[in-house]
Protein backbone atom coordinates (compact mmCIF):
# COMPACT_ATOMS: atom_id res chain seq x y z
CA UNK A 1 0.00 0.00 0.00
CA UNK A 2 3.15 2.36 -0.03
CA UNK A 3 1.90 4.16 -3.29
CA UNK A 4 -1.69 4.54 -2.38
CA UNK A 5 -3.51 7.95 -3.92
CA UNK A 6 -5.27 10.40 -1.29
CA UNK A 7 -8.51 9.66 -3.00
CA UNK A 8 -7.50 5.96 -2.45
CA UNK A 9 -6.54 6.72 1.13
CA UNK A 10 -10.07 8.78 1.60
CA UNK A 11 -11.84 5.75 0.35
CA UNK A 12 -10.77 3.36 2.51
CA UNK A 13 -10.28 5.04 5.39
CA UNK A 14 -12.08 8.22 5.58
CA UNK A 15 -15.10 8.10 5.73
CA UNK A 16 -16.00 7.70 9.74
CA UNK A 17 -16.47 9.91 12.11
CA UNK A 18 -14.50 11.01 15.28
CA UNK A 19 -17.20 11.93 17.91
CA UNK A 20 -16.22 9.53 20.39
CA UNK A 21 -12.49 9.42 19.82
CA UNK A 22 -13.23 13.11 20.62
CA UNK A 23 -15.20 12.22 23.73
CA UNK A 24 -12.24 9.76 24.53
CA UNK A 25 -9.46 12.33 24.12
CA UNK A 26 -10.83 14.30 27.08
CA UNK A 27 -12.76 17.10 24.77
CA UNK A 28 -16.46 18.67 25.54
CA UNK A 29 -19.20 16.03 26.60
CA UNK A 30 -22.22 16.05 24.27
CA UNK A 31 -24.93 14.98 25.13
CA UNK A 32 -25.98 11.72 25.49
CA UNK A 33 -22.69 10.15 25.17
CA UNK A 34 -22.59 6.96 25.08
CA UNK A 35 -19.50 4.69 23.34
CA UNK A 36 -20.24 3.70 19.40
CA UNK A 37 -21.56 -0.07 19.32
CA UNK A 38 -20.55 -0.24 22.92
CA UNK A 39 -21.04 -3.30 24.96
CA UNK A 40 -24.16 -3.22 26.60
CA UNK A 41 -25.24 -4.92 30.40
CA UNK A 42 -24.04 -5.70 33.19
CA UNK A 43 -20.15 -4.50 34.71
CA UNK A 44 -18.69 -7.19 35.64
CA UNK A 45 -17.08 -6.77 39.32
CA UNK A 46 -15.14 -10.18 39.91
CA UNK A 47 -13.36 -10.69 36.47
CA UNK A 48 -10.58 -8.33 36.07
CA UNK A 49 -7.19 -9.25 34.64
CA UNK A 50 -4.56 -8.88 37.15
CA UNK A 51 -0.75 -9.45 36.25
CA UNK A 52 1.80 -9.50 38.59
CA UNK A 53 4.88 -7.20 38.89
CA UNK A 54 8.78 -8.16 39.98
CA UNK A 55 7.78 -8.56 43.42
CA UNK A 56 4.66 -11.07 42.94
CA UNK A 57 2.06 -8.48 43.78
CA UNK A 58 -0.89 -8.23 41.62
CA UNK A 59 -1.75 -5.48 39.04
CA UNK A 60 -4.76 -4.77 37.25
CA UNK A 61 -4.29 -5.23 33.50
CA UNK A 62 -7.10 -1.82 33.49
CA UNK A 63 -5.35 0.79 34.88
CA UNK A 64 -6.63 4.77 35.56
CA UNK A 65 -5.13 7.56 33.94
CA UNK A 66 -5.30 10.53 35.93
CA UNK A 67 -4.11 12.57 33.15
CA UNK A 68 -8.10 13.82 32.12
CA UNK A 69 -9.45 14.00 35.29
CA UNK A 70 -13.10 16.24 35.14
CA UNK A 71 -13.33 19.39 35.63
CA UNK A 72 -16.90 21.17 37.80
CA UNK A 73 -17.38 22.06 33.78
CA UNK A 74 -18.12 18.87 32.60
CA UNK A 75 -14.52 18.87 30.92
CA UNK A 76 -11.36 17.64 30.97
CA UNK A 77 -8.65 19.23 33.43
CA UNK A 78 -6.28 18.06 31.24
CA UNK A 79 -7.23 21.15 28.74
CA UNK A 80 -8.73 23.76 30.63
CA UNK A 81 -7.80 25.98 33.50
CA UNK A 82 -10.59 25.08 35.39
CA UNK A 83 -11.48 23.55 38.78
CA UNK A 84 -11.14 19.87 38.83
CA UNK A 85 -14.89 18.12 40.25
CA UNK A 86 -13.28 15.94 42.81
CA UNK A 87 -16.94 14.59 43.97
CA UNK A 88 -16.78 13.35 40.23
CA UNK A 89 -13.19 12.18 40.60
CA UNK A 90 -13.91 10.35 43.77
CA UNK A 91 -16.95 8.48 42.33
CA UNK A 92 -15.30 7.19 39.16
CA UNK A 93 -12.27 6.06 41.90
CA UNK A 94 -14.92 4.18 44.05
CA UNK A 95 -16.23 3.04 40.77
CA UNK A 96 -13.01 1.28 39.38
CA UNK A 97 -12.38 0.04 42.49
CA UNK A 98 -15.25 -1.68 43.26
CA UNK A 99 -15.37 -3.06 39.65
CA UNK A 100 -11.70 -4.55 40.19
CA UNK A 101 -8.90 -1.74 39.05
CA UNK A 102 -6.32 -0.95 41.52
CA UNK A 103 -3.56 0.56 39.94
CA UNK A 104 -3.50 4.91 39.47
CA UNK A 105 -1.15 6.40 37.45
CA UNK A 106 -0.65 10.17 37.56
CA UNK A 107 2.34 12.74 37.84
CA UNK A 108 2.98 16.37 39.02
CA UNK A 109 2.49 18.12 35.69
CA UNK A 110 -1.10 16.50 34.77
CA UNK A 111 -3.64 18.30 34.99
CA UNK A 112 -2.11 21.55 35.20
CA UNK A 113 -0.62 20.27 38.67
CA UNK A 114 -3.96 19.49 40.71
CA UNK A 115 -3.86 15.45 39.77
CA UNK A 116 -1.70 14.22 42.55
CA UNK A 117 -3.46 15.98 44.98
CA UNK A 118 -6.86 14.71 43.44
CA UNK A 119 -5.41 11.61 43.37
CA UNK A 120 -4.47 11.27 46.47
CA UNK A 121 -7.92 12.61 47.99
CA UNK A 122 -10.00 10.09 46.42
CA UNK A 123 -7.24 7.34 47.08
CA UNK A 124 -6.96 8.27 50.86
CA UNK A 125 -10.17 7.18 52.16
CA UNK A 126 -9.26 3.82 50.80
CA UNK A 127 -6.78 0.78 53.16
CA UNK A 128 -3.32 1.67 51.51
CA UNK A 129 -3.25 -1.97 50.84
CA UNK A 130 -6.34 -2.34 48.08
CA UNK A 131 -4.52 0.52 45.68
CA UNK A 132 -1.53 1.06 43.76
CA UNK A 133 -0.24 4.54 42.80
CA UNK A 134 2.48 5.77 39.99
CA UNK A 135 3.93 8.89 39.75
CA UNK A 136 6.82 10.41 37.99
CA UNK A 137 10.02 12.37 38.26
CA UNK A 138 9.11 15.28 36.41
CA UNK A 139 11.97 17.20 36.60
CA UNK A 140 11.22 18.98 32.97
CA UNK A 141 12.57 22.81 33.28
CA UNK A 142 16.29 23.86 34.10
CA UNK A 143 15.33 25.23 37.23
CA UNK A 144 14.92 21.98 38.87
CA UNK A 145 17.92 19.90 37.00
CA UNK A 146 19.48 20.68 40.68
CA UNK A 147 19.50 17.27 43.39
CA UNK A 148 17.74 19.44 45.76
CA UNK A 149 14.93 20.48 43.63
CA UNK A 150 14.38 17.26 41.82
CA UNK A 151 14.62 15.36 45.78
CA UNK A 152 11.58 18.11 46.23
CA UNK A 153 9.27 16.90 43.60
CA UNK A 154 9.37 13.44 44.65
CA UNK A 155 8.70 14.42 48.68
CA UNK A 156 5.80 16.65 46.95
CA UNK A 157 4.70 13.66 45.42
CA UNK A 158 4.18 11.74 48.65
CA UNK A 159 2.84 14.76 50.66
CA UNK A 160 -0.12 15.42 48.03
CA UNK A 161 -0.53 11.44 47.38
CA UNK A 162 -0.94 11.13 51.42
CA UNK A 163 1.53 8.32 51.09
CA UNK A 164 4.70 6.91 52.63
CA UNK A 165 5.49 5.21 49.69
CA UNK A 166 4.73 5.05 45.73
CA UNK A 167 4.45 1.35 44.40
CA UNK A 168 5.71 2.76 40.99
CA UNK A 169 7.95 5.85 40.16
CA UNK A 170 9.25 6.40 36.75
CA UNK A 171 11.84 9.00 35.60
CA UNK A 172 9.35 10.98 33.64
CA UNK A 173 9.92 11.46 29.27
CA UNK A 174 13.14 10.39 28.71
CA UNK A 175 14.54 10.72 25.03
CA UNK A 176 13.41 14.22 24.73
CA UNK A 177 15.34 16.95 24.05
CA UNK A 178 14.72 20.14 26.08
CA UNK A 179 16.67 24.07 26.93
CA UNK A 180 19.37 25.48 29.30
CA UNK A 181 18.74 27.71 31.90
CA UNK A 182 19.89 30.14 28.36
CA UNK A 183 17.65 29.06 26.11
CA UNK A 184 20.11 26.59 24.02
CA UNK A 185 18.92 23.52 22.98
CA UNK A 186 20.53 20.52 24.02
CA UNK A 187 19.95 17.17 22.79
CA UNK A 188 18.36 14.27 24.02
CA UNK A 189 21.64 12.25 25.46
CA UNK A 190 22.24 15.90 27.16
CA UNK A 191 18.84 16.32 28.48
CA UNK A 192 18.90 12.69 29.94
CA UNK A 193 22.39 13.07 31.30
CA UNK A 194 21.26 16.61 33.27
CA UNK A 195 18.34 15.61 34.36
CA UNK A 196 18.88 12.40 35.75
CA UNK A 197 22.82 11.09 35.98
CA UNK A 198 24.88 14.39 35.98
CA UNK A 199 22.62 15.67 39.79
CA UNK A 200 22.85 12.17 41.16
CA UNK A 201 18.97 12.08 41.59
CA UNK A 202 18.62 8.27 39.72
CA UNK A 203 21.27 7.15 42.23
CA UNK A 204 18.82 8.84 44.81
CA UNK A 205 15.89 7.64 43.88
CA UNK A 206 17.36 3.48 43.79
CA UNK A 207 18.34 4.38 47.54
CA UNK A 208 14.65 5.79 47.78
CA UNK A 209 13.46 2.12 46.50
CA UNK A 210 16.24 0.19 48.74
CA UNK A 211 14.42 1.95 51.74
CA UNK A 212 10.85 1.27 50.32
CA UNK A 213 9.85 4.57 50.03
CA UNK A 214 9.82 3.21 46.00
CA UNK A 215 8.59 0.02 45.22
CA UNK A 216 9.21 -0.44 41.49
CA UNK A 217 11.77 2.07 39.89
CA UNK A 218 11.43 2.60 36.02
CA UNK A 219 10.80 5.47 33.05
CA UNK A 220 8.73 6.66 30.53
CA UNK A 221 10.24 6.85 27.23
CA UNK A 222 9.27 8.90 24.33
CA UNK A 223 11.32 10.14 21.43
CA UNK A 224 15.12 9.46 20.87
CA UNK A 225 15.95 5.68 20.73
CA UNK A 226 19.36 5.95 21.48
CA UNK A 227 18.12 7.35 25.07
CA UNK A 228 15.97 4.06 25.16
CA UNK A 229 18.67 1.78 24.64
CA UNK A 230 21.00 3.92 27.09
CA UNK A 231 18.59 3.46 29.60
CA UNK A 232 18.20 -0.50 28.56
CA UNK A 233 22.15 -0.70 28.66
CA UNK A 234 21.75 0.36 32.43
CA UNK A 235 19.79 -2.20 33.23
CA UNK A 236 22.40 -4.42 34.90
CA UNK A 237 22.64 -1.41 37.26
CA UNK A 238 19.44 0.25 37.72
CA UNK A 239 17.24 -2.94 37.50
CA UNK A 240 14.32 -1.56 36.11
CA UNK A 241 11.31 -2.78 37.30
CA UNK A 242 8.87 -1.50 34.40
CA UNK A 243 8.90 0.97 31.68
CA UNK A 244 6.38 2.75 30.31
CA UNK A 245 6.15 2.74 26.34
CA UNK A 246 3.79 4.08 23.55
CA UNK A 247 1.99 1.01 22.28
CA UNK A 248 -1.22 0.62 19.52
CA UNK A 249 -1.92 -1.30 17.03
CA UNK A 250 -0.74 1.06 14.76
CA UNK A 251 2.54 1.87 16.56
CA UNK A 252 3.19 -1.45 16.85
CA UNK A 253 4.86 -1.85 13.40
CA UNK A 254 3.74 1.70 11.96
CA UNK A 255 5.01 4.50 14.17
CA UNK A 256 8.18 5.07 12.39
CA UNK A 257 6.22 5.20 8.72
CA UNK A 258 4.09 7.48 10.43
CA UNK A 259 6.79 9.97 12.09
CA UNK A 260 10.55 9.16 11.46
CA UNK A 261 11.27 10.03 14.58
CA UNK A 262 9.67 7.58 16.11
CA UNK A 263 10.12 4.05 17.06
CA UNK A 264 8.12 0.83 16.79
CA UNK A 265 7.00 -0.47 19.72
CA UNK A 266 7.50 -4.06 18.36
CA UNK A 267 11.23 -3.12 19.35
CA UNK A 268 10.18 -0.94 22.43
CA UNK A 269 8.36 -4.42 23.80
CA UNK A 270 10.99 -6.98 22.53
CA UNK A 271 13.56 -4.87 24.13
CA UNK A 272 12.47 -4.68 27.84
CA UNK A 273 10.55 -8.11 27.19
CA UNK A 274 14.34 -9.76 26.54
CA UNK A 275 15.41 -8.14 29.70
CA UNK A 276 12.18 -9.48 31.49
CA UNK A 277 11.52 -5.99 32.55
CA UNK A 278 7.31 -5.12 32.80
CA UNK A 279 5.50 -2.79 30.17
CA UNK A 280 3.20 0.02 30.93
CA UNK A 281 1.28 1.13 28.18
CA UNK A 282 0.78 4.51 27.31
CA UNK A 283 -1.90 5.79 24.53
CA UNK A 284 -3.54 2.51 23.03
CA UNK A 285 -5.96 4.71 21.31
CA UNK A 286 -3.16 6.99 19.73
CA UNK A 287 -4.43 10.31 21.91
CA UNK A 288 -8.65 9.06 21.07
CA UNK A 289 -8.18 8.35 16.97
CA UNK A 290 -8.60 4.62 17.47
CA UNK A 291 -12.08 5.29 19.33
CA UNK A 292 -13.83 5.18 16.38
CA UNK A 293 -12.28 3.85 12.70
CA UNK A 294 -13.80 4.63 8.96
CA UNK A 295 -17.12 2.50 7.94
CA UNK A 296 -14.87 0.35 6.01
CA UNK A 297 -12.75 -0.87 9.36
CA UNK A 298 -15.85 -0.74 11.64
CA UNK A 299 -17.47 -2.99 9.49
CA UNK A 300 -15.03 -5.84 9.62
CA UNK A 301 -14.60 -5.92 13.20
CA UNK A 302 -18.67 -5.15 13.71
CA UNK A 303 -19.11 -8.80 12.00
CA UNK A 304 -16.32 -10.44 14.48
CA UNK A 305 -17.76 -8.67 17.73
CA UNK A 306 -21.31 -6.92 16.79
CA UNK A 307 -21.66 -5.37 20.61
CA UNK A 308 -18.15 -4.86 21.30
CA UNK A 309 -16.18 -0.80 21.35
CA UNK A 310 -14.46 -0.34 18.41
CA UNK A 311 -12.29 1.18 21.48
CA UNK A 312 -12.30 -2.09 23.25
CA UNK A 313 -10.28 -3.56 20.11
CA UNK A 314 -7.02 -1.27 20.48
CA UNK A 315 -7.27 -2.12 24.32
CA UNK A 316 -7.35 -5.61 23.73
CA UNK A 317 -4.50 -5.34 21.37
CA UNK A 318 -2.10 -3.60 24.49
CA UNK A 319 -3.25 -5.66 27.17
CA UNK A 320 -2.86 -9.27 24.80
CA UNK A 321 1.29 -9.35 25.31
CA UNK A 322 2.34 -11.02 28.21
CA UNK A 323 5.02 -8.50 29.34
CA UNK A 324 2.48 -5.93 29.66
CA UNK A 325 1.56 -4.79 33.20
CA UNK A 326 -0.92 -2.53 32.64
CA UNK A 327 -2.78 -0.61 29.65
CA UNK A 328 -3.65 2.96 31.16
CA UNK A 329 -6.33 4.94 30.02
CA UNK A 330 -7.45 8.41 31.02
CA UNK A 331 -11.04 7.77 31.13
CA UNK A 332 -13.07 11.40 32.10
CA UNK A 333 -16.00 10.06 31.85
CA UNK A 334 -18.14 7.07 33.67
CA UNK A 335 -19.16 5.75 29.80
CA UNK A 336 -15.18 4.93 29.37
CA UNK A 337 -14.85 3.28 32.61
CA UNK A 338 -17.27 0.80 32.30
CA UNK A 339 -16.68 0.40 28.61
CA UNK A 340 -12.91 -0.27 28.99
CA UNK A 341 -13.81 -2.51 32.71
CA UNK A 342 -15.96 -4.61 30.40
CA UNK A 343 -13.43 -5.02 27.80
CA UNK A 344 -10.43 -6.48 30.61
CA UNK A 345 -13.23 -8.41 32.62
CA UNK A 346 -11.67 -10.34 31.97
CA UNK A 347 -9.21 -9.70 29.20
CA UNK A 348 -9.69 -12.10 25.58
CA UNK A 349 -6.97 -11.87 24.42
CA UNK A 350 -6.11 -11.21 19.96
CA UNK A 351 -5.95 -14.58 18.17
CA UNK A 352 -3.69 -14.63 14.88
CA UNK A 353 -6.56 -14.00 12.69
CA UNK A 354 -7.51 -10.79 14.55
CA UNK A 355 -3.99 -9.73 14.78
CA UNK A 356 -3.67 -9.93 11.32
CA UNK A 357 -7.01 -7.96 11.03
CA UNK A 358 -5.76 -4.89 12.99
CA UNK A 359 -2.49 -4.83 10.93
CA UNK A 360 -4.20 -5.19 7.82
CA UNK A 361 -6.56 -1.68 8.91
CA UNK A 362 -2.98 -0.17 10.66
CA UNK A 363 -0.90 -0.86 7.58
CA UNK A 364 -3.69 1.32 5.72
CA UNK A 365 -3.57 4.04 8.55
CA UNK A 366 -0.03 4.71 8.64
CA UNK A 367 0.36 4.71 4.62
CA UNK A 368 -1.51 8.32 4.91
CA UNK A 369 -0.82 9.74 8.41
CA UNK A 370 -2.64 11.96 10.01
CA UNK A 371 -0.10 14.85 12.62
CA UNK A 372 1.00 12.02 15.18
CA UNK A 373 -0.57 14.52 18.04
CA UNK A 374 -1.73 13.07 20.84
CA UNK A 375 -3.29 16.27 22.73
CA UNK A 376 -1.22 15.88 25.88
CA UNK A 377 -0.87 19.32 26.13
CA UNK A 378 3.14 19.72 26.70
CA UNK A 379 4.03 22.13 24.10
CA UNK A 380 1.03 24.51 25.63
CA UNK A 381 1.20 27.12 26.66
CA UNK A 382 1.92 28.86 23.26
CA UNK A 383 3.41 32.12 23.86
CA UNK A 384 1.61 33.58 21.01
CA UNK A 385 -1.67 32.28 22.12
CA UNK A 386 -1.95 29.08 19.09
CA UNK A 387 -3.94 26.05 20.38
CA UNK A 388 -1.68 24.06 19.47
CA UNK A 389 -3.45 20.66 19.87
CA UNK A 390 -6.40 22.05 18.61
CA UNK A 391 -5.12 22.87 15.52
CA UNK A 392 -3.87 19.28 14.76
CA UNK A 393 -6.99 18.03 15.95
CA UNK A 394 -9.38 19.56 13.61
CA UNK A 395 -7.25 18.82 10.63
CA UNK A 396 -6.87 14.51 11.74
CA UNK A 397 -10.91 15.17 12.26
CA UNK A 398 -11.36 16.45 8.53
CA UNK A 399 -8.83 13.88 7.43
CA UNK A 400 -10.51 11.36 8.76
CA UNK A 401 -14.16 12.49 7.65
CA UNK A 402 -12.79 13.10 4.03
CA UNK A 403 -12.81 16.90 3.99
CA UNK A 404 -8.88 16.95 3.31
CA UNK A 405 -9.31 17.89 -0.74
CA UNK A 406 -6.93 18.65 -2.96
CA UNK A 407 -7.26 22.58 -3.90
CA UNK A 408 -4.19 22.69 -6.79
CA UNK A 409 -6.29 21.86 -9.57
CA UNK A 410 -9.56 22.88 -9.30
CA UNK A 411 -10.10 23.96 -12.90
CA UNK A 412 -9.55 20.14 -13.82
CA UNK A 413 -12.54 19.24 -11.62
CA UNK A 414 -15.55 17.88 -12.40
CA UNK A 415 -19.11 18.79 -12.13
CA UNK A 416 -19.61 16.08 -9.14
CA UNK A 417 -15.88 16.75 -8.05
CA UNK A 418 -16.64 20.29 -7.65
CA UNK A 419 -19.43 19.77 -5.45
CA UNK A 420 -17.91 17.16 -3.37
CA UNK A 421 -15.43 20.04 -3.44
CA UNK A 422 -17.08 22.66 -2.19
CA UNK A 423 -18.89 20.50 0.67
CA UNK A 424 -15.49 19.75 2.08
CA UNK A 425 -14.36 23.32 1.65
CA UNK A 426 -16.78 24.55 3.46
CA UNK A 427 -16.78 21.30 6.15
CA UNK A 428 -13.46 22.44 6.91
CA UNK A 429 -13.17 26.02 7.39
CA UNK A 430 -16.54 26.65 9.04
CA UNK A 431 -15.44 23.95 11.48
CA UNK A 432 -11.75 25.19 11.80
CA UNK A 433 -13.63 28.76 13.17
CA UNK A 434 -15.94 26.69 15.26
CA UNK A 435 -12.86 24.50 16.98
CA UNK A 436 -10.03 27.27 17.17
CA UNK A 437 -10.39 30.43 18.09
CA UNK A 438 -9.30 32.89 15.10
CA UNK A 439 -6.93 34.25 17.53
CA UNK A 440 -5.35 30.70 18.12
CA UNK A 441 -5.35 29.53 14.85
CA UNK A 442 -2.16 27.95 12.49
CA UNK A 443 -1.39 31.69 11.07
CA UNK A 444 -0.40 33.15 14.39
CA UNK A 445 2.63 30.88 14.55
CA UNK A 446 5.64 32.61 14.21
CA UNK A 447 7.96 29.76 14.03
CA UNK A 448 9.86 30.42 17.76
CA UNK A 449 10.44 26.71 18.11
CA UNK A 450 9.35 27.21 21.79
CA UNK A 451 7.29 23.88 21.82
CA UNK A 452 9.16 21.67 19.71
CA UNK A 453 11.49 20.53 22.41
CA UNK A 454 8.44 19.94 24.67
CA UNK A 455 6.64 17.65 22.03
CA UNK A 456 7.19 13.78 23.11
CA UNK A 457 6.53 12.96 19.94
CA UNK A 458 8.94 14.74 17.99
CA UNK A 459 6.50 16.83 15.70
CA UNK A 460 7.60 19.41 14.29
CA UNK A 461 5.14 21.68 15.14
CA UNK A 462 6.37 24.95 13.35
CA UNK A 463 6.60 23.19 9.84
CA UNK A 464 2.98 21.88 10.51
CA UNK A 465 1.57 24.82 11.13
CA UNK A 466 2.58 26.49 7.85
CA UNK A 467 1.46 23.79 5.85
CA UNK A 468 -2.27 23.76 7.65
CA UNK A 469 -2.00 27.28 7.51
CA UNK A 470 -0.97 27.70 3.69
CA UNK A 471 -3.91 25.20 3.08
CA UNK A 472 -6.16 26.87 4.98
CA UNK A 473 -5.21 29.81 2.79
CA UNK A 474 -5.57 27.57 -0.44
CA UNK A 475 -9.18 26.99 0.46
CA UNK A 476 -9.76 30.69 0.95
CA UNK A 477 -8.62 31.56 -2.22
CA UNK A 478 -10.40 29.08 -3.99
CA UNK A 479 -13.98 30.44 -3.30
Amino acid sequence: MKDISRRQFLKVFGAGTLATAAVAAGCDHPKNVKTEGGQLGEVPTDKMTYRTDQHGEKVSLLGYGMMRLPTIEGKSGREQDMELDQDQINKLVDYAIAHGVNLFDTAPPYCKGRSEQATGIALSRYPRSSWRVSTKMSNFSPTTWSFEKSKAIFENSLKYLQTDYVDFLMIHSVGGTSRDANGNTLSSMETFERRFIDNGILEWLMEQRDKGRIRNLGFSYHGDIAVFDRCMAMHDKVHWNHVLIQHSFVDYRHAKQMNESNTNSEYLYGEADKRGIPCFVMEPLLGGRLAELNEHATQQLKEREPDASIASWAFRFAGTMPRILTVLSGMTYMEHLQDNIRTFSPLKPLNEEEFALLENIASVYADYPMVPCTSCQYCMPCPYGIDIPSVFQHYNRCLNEGHIVEADDIDEKTSSEMRAYRKARKAFLVGYDRSVPKLRQADHCIGCNHCVSHCPQTINIPEEMRRIDQYVETLKRNS
